[in-house]
């Protein structure tokens, strides 16, 4: 790589990953947002069924977090990429033939397994494509193919519910997921290259060759936001039947796509600039202020009203988490552990979340499901602010003891 596509954030190598990056992401949230209805409809699973099969999918992806993060450097990124793209493609072919809700529960978690591996990927290779000093710029724009995908997917996937067939939406899949396999076949991927110490240490079976310990407390938030998000990817079609605004709710997702594209530059420059508390402290209240809105929705504009701020919420935190994580990790051997690290918490709470909302949706209404998962964010700026705070008397401490030194 040229020094010139070192400082120039739009290169060649960034553009293309982050097209790869936006396509699996795309047919993710297609996928997770009609497998639920799937599930209830042609294979008459209850609520909670429903809601394991959409969040099992989770659990295969968290498997490949934790494996491919040091994997990754091991044998080396441009075969994880690519081995991983084909076995996403191979495991989406496999919805074709869905007899049970026990196959289904098999082909989700294999298919889980091929996007994690793919995703893990795709998030460490665009690294080496971004300059140090715009990394909150460079990571936002890249993050954008991710919340761009996480809108369009569900949109595309509530139309084509709507319109066609699982089988034509799964074909659909397979179409988009094999160019992706192509292009990841034909992409130049640089491998890092490890000294003896770094490939010892990550060859080594502990804890740290898994996980990254500097950014346990920001995947932990993480975890907490893709807990209160899911509450809008499994459900809001469900949600939208009993306020009958089904017709609306298809353009929620356009509404949180349209906010993320016109905000994510402008966070990203804030991040640079002012640091991450400018940008996170306003997208968990952004969060909690659209799903409260959403648990009081009854006519269409509160309900695209509530996707633009849900938008301004999860879509902002989601890239700006992953900033904060590269921030953090200053180490390039490590950053692929940091990555998969923060990926896992965020995953988990989108993997766990259906399950556990779908049990608590038995108990309550959507409106009021809409209203717990509203206090979650919440819960984020308060530890989130606890944490802060104790690090900055922790270095405020070791300044003190510093000068006494001297």
């Amino acid at each position: 790589m040229s020094q010139h596509s070192e400082e120039k954030l739009f290169n060649k190598g960034f553009i293309s990953i982050t097209i790869i990056n936006f396509i699996v992401y795309l047919v993710y949230y297609l996928l997770m947002v009609i497998i639920a209805v799937i599930a209830q409809d042609t294979l008459h699973a209850s609520l909670s069924q429903a809601g394991l099969a959409s969040g099992i999918y989770i659990i295969g992806t968290l498997f490949a977090r934790l494996f491919m993060g040091k994997t990754l450097e091991l044998i080396g990124r441009k075969v994880v990429l690519r081995y991983g793209a084909l076995f996403y493609l191979v495991t989406t072919i496999a919805y074709l033939h869905i007899p049970s809700i026990g196959v289904l529960y098999l082909v989700r978690l294999l298919n889980g397994f091929g996007y994690g591996t793919v995703s893990t990927a795709t998030n460490a290779i665009v690294t080496a494509y971004i300059p140090k000093s715009k990394h909150g710029e460079g990571i936002n724009y890249y993050g954008l193919s991710t919340s761009l995908a996480a809108a369009i997917g569900p949109f595309i996937g509530m139309i084509l519910l709507n319109t066609t067939s699982f089988y034509m939406i799964i074909l659909f899949s397979i179409i988009l997921i094999l160019l992706t396999t192509i292009a990841c076949f034909i992409f130049p991927v640089k491998n890092i290259q490890l000294s003896a110490e770094h490939r010892a240490s990550l060859s080594r079976w502990s804890v740290d060759s898994f996980i990254e310990k500097k950014v346990l407390f920001i995947s932990f938030i993480a975890f907490l936001m893709g807990l209160s998000y899911s509450s809008v990817l499994s459900f809001l079609s469900s949600y939208a039947k009993v306020i009958d605004l089904v017709g609306a709710s298809s353009f929620f997702f356009v509404v949180y796509a349209l906010v993320i594209t016109a905000t994510r530059p402008l966070s990203g420059r804030i991040f640079d600039a002012r640091g991450e508390n400018a940008v996170m402290y306003p997208s968990y209240l952004f969060l909690t202020a659209g799903l409260l809105l959403l648990s009081i929705t009854s006519a269409s504009w509160m309900l695209l009203v509530s996707g633009g701020l849900i938008g301004l919420g999860y879509g902002t935190f989601m890239s700006n988490g992953q900033a904060i994580c590269l921030k953090a990790v200053p180490n390039t051997h490590r950053i692929g552990i940091a990555l998969s690290t923060y990926f896992i918490g965020l995953d988990l709470g989108l993997g766990v979340g259906p399950y556990i909302l779908g049990e608590l949706r038995e108990l309550l209404s959507f409106q009021g499901l809409y209203l717990v998962a509203s206090l979650i964010p919440i819960v984020c700026t308060v530890l989130y602010a606890l944490f802060y705070r104790s690090k900055a008397e922790t270095y405020e401490t070791l300044d003190i003891d510093t000068l006494e030194e001297q």
